[in-house]
């Protein structure tokens, strides 16, 4: 078994093995821009033979809220049904953790899994560590909900969250207050 880097031209062989397994399906176009715009995040693993037998595509996204933080998203992840319980859905999602660490400093990872999806919530949640943060109705084409999970890698304050637009806010507040007792304080010594 042979676990690498997803590139452009393993594309088709990963779309093979998504409409093998699983009900939901990405347009090509979607696979090439996210292989081109994060090479780095996502993976596959193939067989002797070369054949793609499991994979996670990855992505880089804005925090919903912070749109200047950086989080990781899990698009898909699938292994071939006779490749299942040898733990290289786990070996893929903890590579494609571990790049998006490395290459984009992320403050989180989020999935979405189907409500109905037993085996891969256990997956996430038991031996991944990802939470429950909601549950999305309807999310997918057919109407089932999706729990949309986090793995959190930076717990922070509200006040580093917000980073450099608080900083710089308070630092000119800050400013101009000094400036204006600057002024005042000349004016006094004037009057005097």
């Amino acid at each position: 078994m042979n676990i690498r880097r997803a590139e452009p031209k393993d594309l088709t062989n990963i779309q093979q093995c998504n409409l093998q397994n699983l009900p939901e399906n990405y347009h090509m176009r979607f696979w090439a821009y996210s292989a081109i715009t994060w090479p780095e995040v996502s993976f596959l693993a193939e067989d002797s033979s070369g054949r793609v037998v499991g994979y996670v595509l990855s992505s880089i996204e804005p925090d919903e809220e912070f749109p200047w933080l950086q989080v990781g998203h899990i698009n898909s992840l699938s292994v071939l049904r006779t490749y299942r319980r040898l733990g290289l859905a786990k070996r893929l999602m903890l590579l494609s953790k571990k790049a998006m660490i490395d290459s984009h400093d992320v403050e989180y990872i989020q999935l979405h899994v189907r409500k109905s999806n037993r085996a891969a919530f256990s997956l996430y949640s038991e031996k991944l560590g990802f939470q429950i943060h909601r549950k999305e109705i309807g999310y997918y084409g057919d109407g089932e909900d999706a729990y949309s999970m986090r793995y959190i890698l930076k717990p922070r304050s509200l006040v580093h969250r917000l980073g450099r637009r608080v900083h710089g806010f308070v630092y000119g507040r800050q400013r101009a207050f000094a400036i204006w007792t600057l002024r005042c304080s000349k004016r006094v010594n004037q009057i005097k």
